[in-house]
């Protein structure tokens, strides 16, 4: 048995990182196919692959009892209508579940079940959005200027499941509709007894 120690790491809220840690970069190219305007998609990838977003993580060991966190910085700007998002993911231990603390900027949490049931909670700062074990959930910044920034903790042996969001996104899009966030069918989601 491995014994762990106590420790602390520094959130730099004014620079939006984690003292001391790496972040994983995301950039356009790494969402390819999800966002629904694909022609959109590729003429920003043909100017350059501009940053969506990055993931400050502070992993712990992927056994049960340890919890990893972090702090995720997302850009604003569009693909078409549809706002800047993570990629989105189950995890790998689908009965596990996440909180998220919105630091700063305005955006939406998209989640779904794996039988289709749905939700998006608004991310202001000050809200806490809790992602209950089987749900689906990936950010999304509505605002037009201002990074969507937020920390973020879930069981460390949660892990990660990509797969099923790749192939056909989620059940819900955000998207601009004259000039604020709305909530549409997502044309390329079927439900579960037609996939």
């Amino acid at each position: 048995m491995t014994t762990q120690q106590p420790f602390t790491f520094f959130l730099n809220q004014f620079e939006a990182r984690i003292e001391g840690v790496e972040p994983l970069v995301r950039r356009l190219s790494s969402l390819r196919g999800q966002f629904l305007d694909q022609s959109a998609f590729d003429a920003i990838l043909a100017q350059g692959d501009p940053m969506l977003y990055k993931v400050y993580a502070v992993d712990r060991p992927g056994v049960d009892g340890e919890l990893s966190s972090g702090l995720t910085i997302l850009h604003p700007g569009k693909v078409g209508d549809e706002y800047f998002m993570t990629k989105g993911h189950f995890h790998a231990v689908l009965e596990t579940g996440e909180v998220y603390y919105c630091l700063g900027g305005r955006g939406m949490m998209v989640m779904e079940t794996p039988e289709g049931d749905w939700h998006v909670a608004e991310m202001t700062p000050g809200a806490v959005v809790y992602v209950p074990p089987r749900w689906a959930h990936r950010s999304v910044n509505v605002s037009i200027a201002e990074d969507l920034v937020f920390f973020w903790v879930y069981p460390a042996n949660a892990g990660h499941d990509y797969g099923a969001i790749e192939r056909q996104g989620f059940r819900k899009l955000i998207v601009a509709q004259e000039g604020a966030p709305a909530i549409v069918d997502n044309p390329r989601w079927l439900p579960p007894a037609q996939r």
